[in-house]
Order: C-alpha cells, then structure tokens, then sequence
C-alpha cells in the first residue's frame, strides 16, 4: 500500500460533504499511531468488538446510540463523546443522519472480526 496524503488541516463540514455512503469510514488525519475518520451513519452497524483497540465517538451533527450487550445503552446527541472501550460488544445506531468522527489506533478493522456487508478495510478507507 502507498502513503496516503492526509491533510493537516481540513474544513471539516466539507469533508463530510464529499462522504456518501453511509457507514462508510473516511480516514481525514492521522495523530501518531491514531486514526481520525469522519463517518455518515444511519440505521445499524452490526454487532462487534475491538479486542485490542478503543474507540472514540464524536457525533458532530445528529443522534448516536451505542447498544452494549446486557441491554445498556448510551445516547449521544450533537457535541457528544463517547469511548466504547477494548473488546466491549456493541452497536451503533443512529435512527437518523448522524454524522461522527472516530478516533482510533490505525490497525482498528471497521467491524472488528465480524465480517458484514457493510465491513469497509482500511484500504477503503484510506479512498
């Protein structure tokens, strides 16, 4: 794989703007060995885990709900942050557009080992 030019500096809602489908990672920065990647979600991801790796949510624009195992569940509406830490079980899901910005280690797979129609690689998301 080639390096990949990522921006130091972007217009954030114009990054979101050139994003089309839904649940479809978009890598913008990278901070040492973290990602930042700019999602639109909608509907539900799938169940999965990160064994390894937390996971930071930042809902910029809409409502997130992160569904844990045991039936917990956080809402975070516009401003939001959320850390779903390693190799915790859970869901996302926005009811509406919801657009979010990810921070996460750069070996972090999309739907952890479960594998969805949805699952991009980081190559897709590096696009």
């Amino acid at each position: 794989m080639s390096a990949h030019p990522l921006a130091e500096s972007f217009d954030l809602d114009a990054a979101f703007g050139d994003v089309a489908e839904y649940w479809s990672p978009k890598v913008v920065a990278q901070v040492n060995d973290q990602y930042v990647k700019i999602a639109k979600v909608r509907g539900q991801l799938v169940w999965h885990d990160h064994a390894q790796e937390d996971e930071l949510f930042f809902v910029v624009r809409g409502h997130l709900r992160i569904e844990y195992e045991g039936g917990r569940v956080v809402e975070l509406p516009a401003g939001s942050m959320h850390v779903v830490p390693r190799g915790t079980l859970h869901n996302p899901v926005a009811e509406n557009e919801c657009w979010v910005v990810l921070i996460e280690p750069v070996q972090t797979k999309h739907t952890g080992d479960v594998e969805s129609p949805l699952t991009k690689t980081i190559e897709e998301q590096l696009r």
